[in-house]
């Protein structure tokens, strides 16, 4: 396959195991609540945290389309730089007490699968 193709399909599948994991965050009484009261694991949900939060959630989703649009090794470099920035992050989020099962579910399959984009670009010459 095409790693041009292969990178744009694995941060799809990032993507939209991020937002089904927040989507079912939604679902969870304690964690709404949490929400609706402007805190969410001890951390205040204001402004000035959602848009570090939406700059940190548009990592993701421009690799969807730069995988497939920059040439060899500026592409490589941008695929190891977010997929470092993104698997250490989330797993740094699994050490916060109050992890819900779904979370830790989608966790392991977000930090696998950027895990997998390091490794994969990490790997990747110019020749294939």
């Amino acid at each position: 396959m095409n790693k041009k193709v292969l990178f744009s399909t694995l941060w799809i599948f990032v993507t939209v195991n991020y937002i089904f994991c927040d989507i079912f965050t939604l679902f969870h009484s304690e964690s709404l609540k949490q929400l609706m009261k402007g805190e969410m694991g001890g951390m205040e949900i204001n402004q000035e945290f959602l848009l570090a939060f939406s700059f940190l959630m548009e990592l993701p989703m421009v690799m969807i389309v730069l995988s497939r649009i920059l040439s060899y090794k500026p592409n490589r470099l941008a695929n190891i730089i977010v997929a470092s920035i993104m698997t250490i992050i989330q797993a740094a989020t699994l050490f916060t007490a109050d992890n819900t099962l779904h979370y830790i579910f989608f966790s392991i399959i977000e930090i696998s699968s950027t895990a997998f984009i390091l490794y994969t670009a990490w790997q990747w010459n110019e020749s294939e």
